[in-house]
């Protein structure tokens, strides 16, 4: 999917047309704050939000703050701290955003759309309140209640701990990924791993970098909303047997729940939340009564911190084998949770409940599209079979053909070390059962491969899933051959991935190959974060840009603008003012403004 490159066409997305709520302008700490212009109506299609209370007006504001602060953080405003006040407009927004989130989902209900479910292993999201404000609507009520109040909404803004899911690009994408979704309408969701601690916090003193533990976990989340009820069981180690029909079993298998949490992803003035569902690792039996009791403390409490440490920590140190084996874990903990729940959500869509007899996967691929973000969820592709054949009861020709249709791969670099291999002896003790269907899989690839090139057995020992000879699983090309489509994040990418490290696949089949130009959402990265240009080129272009970012090129048309080459100008120095004195507060970093940054 493209990003924000074919915003043109959020014009012809779905739902029913309804309210239309104005939108103004914001910004994030370092930025001044400017009320922009009201959005036009746009041409769009909406959920209907008809008979949902909103938060019309100042008063309404204050009065929802305060209710959540007396209720929900349990204060008042002699002993609320900054943090209270934080949480409680951050509750007052989320409960402007639940009442569309619940009726999206009711939405994608009833009209049974294709479904998109995009894997990640990060997610870089960023702060969510000043993004939820912007993109409902509501920014300049809740900043006037607060001054009202005499509160900032700038200063509490900087009090929310950014969730600590990714650390680069990668991460950042997948972000983007979620809001332009949402932002087109498309009934889609994300899934990823809620870790308890991000790779480290950072912090520069005596101009080195010192690292700390990134509890971003240290107060309750806000925006996040448990869901035990749809707690998953995920399997690792065991066996596998031939039981009496002759099928395979996976049997003395060690369990380990995942329970999800799940936080909202709000469209851009369509009143559309999609949702980010995020996994945490949670024991099978969370304490052993008979230690305990017997004074053996330690392993009383020891298979509760073994499972749970599958999500407390981004990318693990896998410098060493224990590591290896724990980031393997996490990648199959993201992956079963997540097919899983997948599956389950097919099995109760509208038609499947109607239906009174066994659920048919012929149509899965038709209303369930997989994006794997890299080779991290490379797992999906054996999971998804492993699920259709061993618990759905599919044949293995019918089970692969639905995987294919369903699995899509976005590969991000051209480095071979990069595309994750593991080692055989590993993968087949951690995950005995998808080392079977890795092997069958590869075998059916390799016969694909001779009869299109019978006398090359090199080509053949380039395109092996699994290396005999370095004893390693490629998972790269696992995804390539279990996806139905390839994609590289830029044009230049994708012609070399077909050129040099899947030139060999490429040739197999080229029409899985295309190119997906990464973008990134002109929401967070300008109209939030640089609010004076954003008022800039909306005096000149228009709103449109807001959601079709091909927009600036009307820009074009002010080069020689003398008057707007000024205002330009003007606002860029005014922004390395204010970076000037951030560095100066925070850092004592004197930087000339005047200089080039």
């Amino acid at each position: 999917m493209d990003q924000e490159k074919s915003k043109s066409n959020e014009s012809n997305k779905d739902a029913t047309v309804e309210n239309k709520k104005k939108q103004e302008n914001s910004s994030d700490s370092t930025s001044s704050k400017k009320h922009a212009p009201a959005l036009k109506e746009n041409n769009y299609k909406q959920i209907s939000i008809r008979g949902i209370p909103l938060l019309e007006n100042v008063e309404e504001v204050k009065k929802v703050f305060n209710r959540h602060l007396h209720f929900t953080i349990v204060k008042d405003r002699d002993v609320a701290t900054d943090h209270d006040y934080y949480e409680s407009i951050a509750y007052t927004v989320r409960d402007h955003l639940v009442s569309r989130w619940i009726r999206t989902n009711q939405y994608h209900f009833e009209t049974d759309q294709k479904r998109v479910y995009y894997l990640s292993l990060e997610y870089h999201m960023g702060r969510a309140l000043s993004n939820c404000m912007i993109n409902l609507g509501i920014e300049n009520s809740v900043d006037e209640a607060l001054y009202e109040m005499g509160l900032n909404i700038e200063e509490l803004e900087e009090l929310e701990s950014e969730a600590a899911l990714g650390n680069g690009g990668l991460g950042r994408l997948a972000a983007c990924y979620l809001d332009s979704m949402a932002t087109l309408g498309l009934s889609a969701y994300g899934y990823g791993l809620r870790y308890d601690y991000g790779i480290f916090a950072q912090k520069i003193e005596d101009g080195y970098q010192k690292e700390y533990p990134e509890n971003w976990l240290r107060y309750a989340c806000p925006w996040e909303i448990s869901r035990p009820e749809f707690l998953v069981p995920v399997q690792y180690y065991g066996k596998v047997i031939d039981d009496k029909d002759g099928k395979k079993k996976w049997v003395e298998y060690i369990t380990v729940h995942a329970m999800p949490y799940d936080s909202p992803i709000p469209g851009y003035n369509n009143n559309v939340v999609n949702t980010l569902r995020l996994w945490s690792a949670k024991a099978s039996e969370k304490f052993n009564f008979a230690l305990f009791n017997s004074g053996d403390y330690i392993r009383a409490v020891a298979e509760q911190s073994s499972s749970e440490d599958i999500t407390r920590v981004l990318y693990p140190n896998d410098d060493f084998d224990e590591g290896k084996i724990l980031r393997l874990k996490q990648e199959y903990f993201l992956v079963s949770a997540s097919v899983q729940d997948i599956i389950a959500r097919y099995k109760r869509s509208k038609i499947n409940l109607k239906a009174d007899q066994q659920v048919d996967f012929t149509n899965f691929p038709d209303k369930a599209a997989i994006q794997l973000n890299d080779t991290h969820p490379a797992l999906s592709v054996v999971e998804l079979m492993r699920l259709l054949i061993d618990v759905e009861n599919l044949g293995w020709d019918q089970a692969f053909d639905i995987t294919k249709r369903t699995i899509a791969f976005t590969n991000h670099t051209l480095l071979p070390e990069a595309l994750e291999k593991w080692p055989i002896d590993m993968f087949q003790k951690l995950l005995p059962r998808h080392f079977q269907l890795i092997t069958d899989i590869n075998a059916h690839h390799l016969d694909i491969v001779q009869k299109k090139w019978p006398e090359d057995k090199e080509r053949m020992k380039r395109m092996t899933i699994i290396d005999d000879e370095a004893k390693k699983v490629n998972m790269g090309y696992l995804s390539v051959v279990g996806s139905h489509a390839v994609n590289g994040v830029a044009q230049m990418h994708s012609d070399l991935l077909k050129s040099t490290i899947m030139k060999d696949f490429y040739e197999l089949n080229p029409e899985k190959f295309q190119n997906k130009t990464n973008g990134i959402t002109p929401r967070r990265w300008l109209l939030i974060c640089n609010p004076d240009l954003a008022d800039l080129i909306t005096t000149k272009i228009g709103e449109g840009w807001i959601t079709d970012l091909a927009q600036l090129k009307q820009l074009r048309d002010y080069v020689d603008d003398e008057q707007f080459i000024r205002d330009i100008q003007r606002v860029k120095f005014e922004n390395k003012e204010r970076l000037s004195k951030f560095l100066k507060k925070n850092f004592n970093v004197n930087i000339n403004p005047n200089s080039m940054f």
